[in-house]
């Protein structure tokens, strides 16, 4: 799933919002509890790579992507395991674009 959100913020600004932001990007997401778990992050330039854990009652999914910022817009792109098949990927993506959207304005 790839989401990209426009900025008007620097680009050194909006790694800094998107490095605090990370840890919320998916609580909630899925509409259901979720717990996250062995969350990774590591940054190359303005690229985020990340890896975690959605734990939901006894399911483990694991999540992976990437997080690319430049001048002018924040790219979203991951992986997200048998949770597209859980739940439809327009309600997914949907839900990830306000959440993205309020955590870095």
């Amino acid at each position: 799933m790839r989401i990209t959100i426009s900025h008007n913020q620097g680009r050194e600004q909006m790694i800094q919002v998107v490095d605090r932001a990370f840890d919320e990007v998916f609580k909630g997401v899925a509409q259901v509890p979720v717990t996250i778990a062995n969350q990774q992050k590591s940054w190359q330039g303005p690229l985020m790579t990340f890896s975690l854990i959605a734990k939901m009652g006894f399911i483990s999914n694991p999540i992976s992507g990437t997080v690319a910022v430049t001048d002018t817009d924040v790219t979203f792109d991951a992986d997200l395991g048998m949770l597209a098949k859980l739940i439809p990927a327009e309600k997914i993506q949907t839900a990830l674009q306000t959440r993205l959207r309020g955590l870095l304005a």
